[in-house]
C-alpha cells in the first residue's frame, strides 16, 4: 500500500514536505505523532493522528507514538488562548499506562516485527536535560526571528492576545523540535505527522534535525477534523466523547457516530475506518439511493465501535438503541448493563421510592399516581391501562391490580414505564 497515496484519497492530508513518497519507497521509515497526556483516555479528536499510524504499520512503516511527558508538563500554545494546567510526573506515568492501552487497540506493539510499534515518553529523555545544556545544544541553532514568524506565536501575540505567552509556552516549539531531534539519531526517526495546527512545531524539529545533524526529515500534517455545520469534531452537549468505557458509554460511542450528518458520515468514514475505497464508493451510492436508510452512519458506527470497543459492544448498543427507536422486549432491557441503561434513557424524567416499599409490595395505581407523579390521577391510570397505553419494562400492562415488587427491578435498581409510545418514566428504588 502506497501510504501518502493512501491518505490522500482518504481526505487525510493538509500539507507534506517535498521527498517525502521517495523515502518511504525506499527504505522501511519511522514515523512518529506526538500525543497530549493530560488525560488517561484519548478522545476521539486524537483517533485521525492514531489512524494515520495504523495506515502507516499497514504500509510496512514503523510507528511511534510518543507521549508527551515533558511537554505535558509546558503546555502547547498552537490553537490554544490561555495556558493549560500544568501535571506532575506521578499523573503522567498512569495517563500514559492508560493511552498505551488504548492504543494497542490500533497498533502492533508486541509482534516483534521490524515494523512494531513502539510508545516512547520525551520526559524519559528530557528530565536529563539541564537548562544550560539546551539552550547550548538546541536554542543556539534556531533564531528568535524564526520562531516569532510561526503563526501559533503570533495568535497568542498580536491583536487577538488577552494574557500574552510565557517563556515555557514559547519555548514548545524548540522541545518539541528536540523530540524529533532525539528520535532521529537514537531510532532513525524521519517523519513526524500530526494536525495541521503542528506544521510549525515540526518543521522546526526539521529545520533543527538539518542543522544539528546535517539530516533530512519530513513532515506530514493532516486537515483539522470540522463538522459540515461548522461546530466542533467531538463535542457534545456533555462534552468530549472518549475512548474509555468509564467516561462515554459504548452506547453514546455508537449514537455519536450513527447520529452525525450525511455529509459528515462520508467524510468520516474514509478517515476513521479501514474500509477500501471501493467499499465506501459502494456505501456512498446506496446512500444516495436511500438516504433515510442511512447505510454510512450505520456502518460508521460499526466499523469505529468495534475497533474501538469490541463487537459484543456494538451488539448491545445496537440492541439498546432499538429501545427506543425500534421494538424491543423486557428480556431485552434486562441484560442492559446499569451505564448502558442510564445512558439511553438519559433526560428521561425519574422518580424515587424507598425499595422497602417494594420488598412489600405496591400495587400499580398507588406506584404510579400516589408514590411518584407519572399519572395525575389513579382515574387516568386506569384508563390508560383499559386503552392498553401502558407498559412496565416494555411488556403491556392490563392488570390493575398488578402489585410491582423487587423483582420487577432492572439491574436491581429501575423500574421503566412507557405511557403511549413516546412517553418514558424511570422509578428508581433507593
Amino acid at each position: 500500500m502506497n501510504f501518502v497515496e493512501e491518505l490522500t484519497w482518504r481526505g487525510m492530508i493538509h500539507d507534506i514536505t517535498p521527498g517525502l513518497e521517495e523515502q518511504l519507497e525506499k527504505e522501511m521509515t519511522a514515523a512518529y505523532v506526538g500525543i497530549d497526556p493530560t488525560a488517561d483516555s484519548l478522545h476521539i479528536g486524537h483517533l485521525v493522528s492514531v489512524m494515520m499510524l495504523k495506515h502507516f504499520q499497514i504500509s510496512g512503516h514503523k510507528p511511534i507514538a510518543l507521549i508527551g511527558g515533558a511537554t505535558g508538563m509546558i503546555g502547547d500554545p498552537s490553537g490554544k488562548s490561555t495556558e493549560r494546567n500544568l501535571l506532575d510526573e506521578k499523573t503522567l506515568r498512569h495517563n500514559e499506562k492508560c493511552l498505551k492501552e488504548q492504543l494497542a487497540k490500533f497498533l502492533d506493539f508486541e509482534s516483534g516485527a521490524a515494523n512494531a510499534s513502539e510508545l516512547v515518553n520525551n520526559y524519559d529523555w528530557m528530565k536529563e536535560f539541564s537548562f544550560l545544556e539546551f539552550i547550548r545544544d538546541i536554542g543556539k541553532h534556531i533564531t528568535v526571528n524564526y520562531m516569532m514568524a510561526k503563526d501559533s506565536v503570533k495568535k497568542r501575540l498580536g491583536e487577538e492576545a488577552k494574557m500574552g505567552m510565557s517563556f515555557t509556552e514559547f519555548t514548545y516549539q524548540l522541545v518539541q523540535g528536540a523530540d524529533f531531534l532525539h528520535l532521529y539519531r537514537e531510532q532513525s526517526c524521519k517523519l513526524q505527522m500530526g494536525g495541521s495546527d503542528q506544521w510549525g512545531n515540526i518543521i522546526t524539529g526539521t529545520e533543527l534535525i538539518r542543522r544539528k545533524e546535517a539530516g533530512v526529515a519530513f513532515a506530514l500534517t493532516c486537515p483539522l477534523i470540522t463538522k459540515a455545520d461548522g461546530g466542533k469534531f467531538g463535542k457534545t452537549e456533555s462534552g468530549n466523547v472518549w475512548l474509555d468505557s468509564k467516561l462515554t458509554t459504548p452506547y453514546k460511542f455508537y449514537q455519536f457516530w450513527l447520529n452525525v450528518s450525511d455529509a459528515d458520515a462520508e467524510k468520516y468514514i474514509k478517515i476513521f475506518t479501514l474500509l477500501s475505497r471501493d467499499e465506501v464508493a459502494a456505501l456512498v451510492q446506496e446512500q444516495e439511493a436511500a438516504p433515510n436508510l442511512r447505510p454510512l452512519q450505520k456502518r460508521l458506527a460499526k466499523e469505529v465501535t468495534c475497533m474501538v470497543h469490541c463487537e459484543d459492544e456494538y451488539n448491545k448498543s445496537v440492541e439498546a438503541s432499538q429501545i427506543l427507536f425500534g421494538k424491543a422486549t423486557t428480556e431485552s432491557l434486562s441484560r442492559l448493563d446499569r451505564e448502558t441503561f442510564l445512558s439511553v434513557f438519559e433526560g428521561v424524567p425519574t422518580f424515587e421510592i424507598d425499595q422497602s416499599k417494594l420488598d412489600a409490595g405496591v400495587p400499580i395505581v398507588e406506584l404510579l399516581a400516589v408514590e411518584t407523579e407519572v399519572f395525575p390521577s389513579k382515574g387516568d391510570l386506569r384508563r390508560t391501562i383499559k386503552g392498553n397505553g401502558l407498559s412496565l419494562n416494555k411488556a403491556k400492562l392490563t392488570d390493575q391490580e398488578y402489585v410491582v415488587t423487587t423483582t420487577d427491578l432492572i439491574n436491581g435498581s429501575y423500574i421503566l414505564i412507557q405511557k403511549g409510545k413516546k412517553s418514558y418514566y424511570i422509578i428508581e428504588a433507593v
